[in-house]
C-alpha cells in the first residue's frame, strides 16, 4: 500500500446550508503505471512532442495554432483564448453540496477518483458532525467543486473515520447499455441445476477482502528490473511540486446557531421574515453591547 500523502492538493471549505466546514484535499490514491520516458538512443538525451502538422508534416510555431471544437464531421468552431477563458468556471475554494441521497443510489459506473479530505483550521468538530450524521442516515452529500479550473460533479461520503470526496463522472459521459445484446435469464436458458452449481463454485472462491494479496505482476517485474539497472547510476531526478499555502484562520463560530438558521432557510417565507427579524435584533443588540 502506498504512504499517506500529508500534503494538501487544495485547502477550501464544504458548505450546506450555512454550515462551514474547512478542510484541506489530499490524495487517497497513486497510480502504479510505470512510466517510460523517450530518449535519444544516441546520446540519452529526452525526446519531447513536436507541434507537427498532420497534413504537411511541418513543425509549427506556437503563434499559430488555435483550438477549435469540431461540431459536425469535417466543421470545426474556432475559439479564441479569451472565449475559452471566459468559458472557464470561478474558483470558489469550495465544495457546495446541494443535495443528500441514499448512499448506494449513485452507480459506481459514475465513481472517477477519490479523495480524502481532512478538517484544518479548528474544523474538526463540524467535520465529525457531518460524518457522523452521514454514517447514521446511510446517505452522502452530492456537490460540485472546481479544481484547477475544471468543475466536477462529487459526492461525500463517510469511509471510516475520514470523510471521502469521490468525483462523478457527469451523465453523458456514461455511455447506455440499451443498445448492447445482453441475454436475460430466462432467454439464456439457464437451468436451476446450473445455477446451483456455479453458486457452489462462487461459495467456494469465496473470501474476505484483502487488497495487499493482489498485485500488479508487470509493474512489479518492470521495478525488479529498474532496481537491478539503477546501480549503475542511471536515475532521472523529479522536481517536487509547489508548496500550496497555509489557508487563512477559520473564525470560531456557534455551530448549534448555524444549524438552526441552516433549518429554518426551509421554512415558509412568514418563517423566514421572522426569522430575519430576529437576527436583525440579534445582531443590534451585540453591536450595542461592543459600542
Amino acid at each position: 500500500m502506498a504512504k499517506t500523502s500529508t500534503r494538501a492538493l487544495w485547502k477550501g471549505a464544504i458548505t450546506f446550508g450555512l454550515v462551514h466546514i474547512p478542510v484541506g484535499l489530499y490524495s487517497a490514491t497513486e497510480e502504479s503505471d510505470v512510466n517510460f520516458d523517450w530518449l535519444d538512443r544516441r546520446s540519452m538525451d529526452p525526446v519531447g512532442y513536436k507541434r507537427i502538422n498532420k497534413r504537411t508534416g511541418r513543425e509549427i510555431a506556437r503563434e499559430n495554432i488555435v483550438k477549435g471544437v469540431e461540431y459536425r464531421k469535417g466543421e470545426y468552431v474556432v475559439l479564441s483564448p479569451d472565449e475559452i477563458k471566459e468559458a472557464y468556471p470561478r474558483t470558489t475554494q469550495t465544495i457546495d453540496i446541494e443535495l443528500f441521497v441514499e448512499a448506494g443510489e449513485i452507480p459506481f459506473t459514475y465513481l472517477e477518483k477519490p479523495y480524502y479530505l481532512a478538517p484544518i483550521n479548528k474544523g474538526g468538530k463540524v467535520y465529525a458532525l457531518l460524518r457522523e450524521t452521514l454514517k447514521e442516515t446511510g446517505r452522502a452529500g452530492v456537490a460540485r467543486v472546481v479544481i484547477q479550473a475544471k468543475e466536477h460533479l462529487a459526492m461525500v461520503m463517510p469511509c471510516g473515520p475520514v470523510l471521502v470526496l469521490n468525483l462523478l463522472r457527469w451523465e453523458d459521459e456514461i455511455r447506455p447499455w440499451e443498445d448492447l445484446d445482453l441475454p436475460s435469464a430466462s432467454k439464456a436458458g439457464l437451468k436451476p441445476a446450473e445455477l446451483k452449481m456455479a453458486k457452489q463454485l462462487v461459495d467456494g472462491m469465496s473470501g474476505d477482502w484483502k487488497a495487499g494479496q493482489f498485485h500488479d505482476n508487470f509493474h512489479d517485474a518492470i521495478m525488479k528490473l529498474v532496481e537491478r539497472k539503477a546501480k549503475a547510476g542511471k536515475t532521472e531526478a523529479v522536481e517536487p511540486l509547489e508548496h500550496v499555502p497555509e489557508g487563512e484562520g477559520a473564525e470560531v463560530v456557534d455551530l448549534t446557531e448555524l444549524l438552526k438558521r441552516s433549518l429554518q432557510g426551509n421554512r415558509k417565507p412568514a418563517a423566514r421574515k421572522t426569522a430575519a427579524k430576529t437576527a436583525r435584533t440579534t445582531k443590534t443588540t451585540r453591536e450595542k453591547r461592543h459600542a
